[in-house]
This record gives structure tokens, C-alpha cells and sequence, in this order.
């Protein structure tokens, strides 16, 4: 990849940066990761979207709203029912590839040489030692 950046012409790269930051801003949020999670193997009304996930419809509709405006996610109407479904299977792919990395980096810490995982190592010692509550 860093090859593939460094042959790109400099506004052409300025741009490539720009659009991943802004791809992972809108996949910064929890609450959207766990509704690209919740549609990974089928489509669902906003309905079945509320049983799967903790949270209010209001709240879910707008994180909806983003993920469709940018593309990740397609709809469609079925009487009076929003069906949204996976529409971009890359994002989903990537968002899966971290998810089970730091997974496994919190299951099994000694697991990962050092450098190798994506948790700060500060992030796996707090949640190693400390207490629970």
C-alpha cells in the first residue's frame, strides 16, 4: 500500500487520504459498527434493527441516515417498513478484519508480538489489571 501512495502524484494523495479519514470518521462510531455488524449477513427493518441493538429508534435512524448518505449502506421500502442492507461488502470486510483483531488482542494479549496488534498497549495492560466494578 504505502508503494501504491508513493507513486500517486501529491494532490491526487492529499485527496486519497482524505476520503479514508472521512470513511473513518463515519466508521468511528460504535453504535454505527454494531448496525454494519447486525446487517452483515441479511438485510433488516429498522424494527429488527431495534431488537439487535441497545438503542433508540431516533438515535438508530440517524446513524442509519449517515451510513446511507455515504454509501455503505442501501435501502428500500416495503410498505411502510425501511429496509437497509450492506451495500458496500468492503467496508463491511474491513470493519470485520479490526473487529476480530482487537477481539483477539483483548482475549488473548500474550498472543500478539509486540508491534503486531492495533491496540495501543497501554489499552490491553488497563484492561488486563484493572478491577472489575
Amino acid at each position: 500500500m504505502n508503494q501504491a501512495i508513493q507513486t500517486s502524484a501529491a494532490p491526487e494523495q492529499g485527496r486519497v487520504f482524505e476520503l479514508a479519514a472521512e470513511l473513518f470518521a463515519v466508521l468511528s462510531t460504535p453504535m454505527r459498527l454494531r448496525v454494519l455488524s447486525a446487517l452483515c449477513e441479511q438485510e433488516k427493518s429498522v424494527n429488527q434493527l431495534l431488537t439487535e441493538i441497545d438503542t433508540t429508534q431516533p438515535n438508530l435512524s440517524q446513524h442509519l441516515a449517515v451510513l446511507f448518505r455515504t454509501g455503505l449502506l442501501a435501502k428500500r421500502k416495503e410498505g411502510t417498513q425501511v429496509i437497509y442492507r450492506v451495500q458496500s461488502e468492503k467496508a463491511v470486510a474491513l470493519c470485520r478484519s479490526v473487529c476480530t483483531q482487537i477481539a483477539i488482542e483483548l482475549d488473548e494479549p500474550e498472543s500478539v508480538p509486540a508491534g503486531q496488534g492495533l491496540l495501543p498497549r497501554a489499552a490491553l495492560v488497563a484492561e488486563v489489571w484493572s478491577p472489575s466494578i
